[in-house]
């Protein structure tokens, strides 16, 4: 069973920078997708970015590209997102979640493909 903890959320002006941590309960050998995805009340879970051990390869949703990173530590199992130029468009609650599922399905960022999810961390963008 993998837990996620996710943290580094908060309230920040728009055009600010937030950096997002996954921290994972064990080592990520056997989930080797991490992704992570948003969602406001509004509207359904988007995926953002999620990165593949395999490689360390990365993909992006391509609303967001340009403006997050998202990269992992594998030696402390975490995996971070670094958004940047932050919009009002931005608020939500980012979850992060895991899979294993290969790298081609890793790059959908389809929330119906993730097993284990974390509780999230709210981001707040405020113009």
């Amino acid at each position: 069973q993998v837990q996620l903890a996710e943290s580094g959320g908060g309230s920040v002006q728009a055009g600010g920078s937030l950096r997002l941590s996954c921290k994972a309960s064990v080592y990520l050998y056997n989930t080797p997708c991490i992704g992570w995805f948003r969602q406001n009340p509004d509207n359904e879970r988007e995926g953002v970015a999620s990165i593949h051990r395999s490689g360390l390869r990365t993909f992006y949703a391509d609303s967001l590209e340009g403006r997050v990173t998202i990269s992992q530590a594998a030696a402390d199992n975490v995996v971070y997102l670094q958004m940047n130029s932050l919009k009002f468009e931005d608020t939500a609650m980012y979850y992060c979640a895991a899979a294993q599922i290969p790298f081609a399905t890793c790059a959908n960022l389809q929330a119906t493909d993730f097993d284990y999810w974390g509780q999230g961390t709210q981001v707040t963008v405020s113009s």
